[in-house]
Order: structure tokens, then sequence, then C-alpha cells
């Protein structure tokens, strides 16, 4: 499993589960639409008034799990909502994924995250491979 391996199984989902923490410390999973980046950088919408959006403004500790069958995906990252030309560029990317997407930048409060690996783990439980990425 090559980092080009690891990116074309992410590319090929278009829904995770993101999980953030609470100020309180409390666990919150939400699915969420994703594109992804040749540098494995996940980028996903939300709305300001939404949990998710609320715990990693206070807290950019992120977690995406995301599978196809017995071949998983769980990624350990730290987001952060870009701005400018950033912005521009990685909604360029969603906007790949998700040409809806520019239709909901009418949206109160709609953003963007992205979110950059820290720990990568993929399994295959059918052809028995397990690697982990450190970045």
């Amino acid at each position: 499993m090559t980092h080009a391996d690891l990116f074309e199984f992410v590319r090929t989902h278009r829904f995770a589960v993101v999980s953030s923490v609470t100020p309180q410390g409390k666990p919150e999973s939400a699915v969420v639409g994703i594109a992804v980046t040749p540098g494995l950088e996940i980028i996903f919408d939300t709305v300001r008034s939404s949990r998710k959006y609320s715990n990693l403004a206070a807290n950019p500790a992120a977690a995406v799990a995301l599978w196809t069958g017995e071949a998983t995906a769980q990624y350990e990252g730290v987001a952060s909502e870009p701005a400018g030309a950033d912005r521009d560029r990685y909604r360029e990317v969603y906007f790949e994924a998700f040409p809806d997407g520019r239709d909901r930048l009418s949206w109160p409060g709609i953003t963007h995250f992205v979110l950059r690996p820290k720990w990568i783990r993929y399994s295959n439980f059918i052809t028995r491979v397990i690697e982990e990425f450190t970045f």
C-alpha cells in the first residue's frame, strides 16, 4: 500500500464519518460528504450552527472513518477553516467531488473545513493488509 494507493482508496468515497470532541470532552460524530487532495487532506462543508463546527473551532482534533466492505481507513488529523486563496483552492477540490456544493454557498453560515492527516491506518481484512502512515 503506497501513498498513491491510499489516496485512490479515500478518493473513491463520497461520504465518511467525522468525529470531534465537545469542550466537555464528549465525542460526537457526523456523516459528511468529502473530497480529498493528493496530500490526503480531507475537505468537507458544514454550517456554523452545527455541533461539528463549534467542536472543531474549539478543538481542531478530529477523526474520520471510511470503509468499503472489509477495507477501512481510520484517519486522525487537525482541522482548520481555510481563508482567502487557500479557501478558494480547497473549495475547488470539494466542488470537483460535489458540484452542487457551489449552490450551498448561498446557505447562511456555510463554510468548509480541511482536515490534515497526522495518522492513517488502512486495513483490508480480505487481503490481510494493514498499513499505518504517519505525517
